[in-house]
């Protein structure tokens, strides 16, 4: 399993496990996260599950697909960090991911 922390705007946090494979997003729906929509179900047609990748992960997190950097125009308050959690695979190099979630969903 891979431990992820989520941290809503007004900064709860919710720590949560997913099994390798899994998307972020699936794992925080799972889990009854608040504040990650995931209207389109991880099909990355939609900008509900936007996260800021906290700065000590956005290395191990990787780059945007070109698809995915789309979809982020649809996101509200996008930055630097931002990503879809649906398009963020659990493996064990991102066991104790930290994920930042906005105040709003585009």
């Amino acid at each position: 399993m891979v431990a992820i922390t989520f941290i809503e705007y007004n900064g709860t946090a919710h720590q949560v496990e997913g099994p390798e494979g899994a998307t972020a997003m699936e794992t925080a729906v799972r889990n009854g996260v608040p504040g990650i929509v995931a209207e389109c179900g991880g099909a990355c047609a939609c900008a509900t599950c936007h996260v800021y990748v906290d700065e000590a992960w956005v290395e191990k997190v990787g780059e945007p697909s070109e698809m995915e950097e789309g979809m982020l125009d649809f996101a509200t308050d996008v930055r630097p960090n931002s990503r879809l959690s649906c398009q963020i695979k659990l493996t064990a190099a991102l066991d104790g991911l930290v994920l930042n979630i906005p105040e709003t969903q585009g």
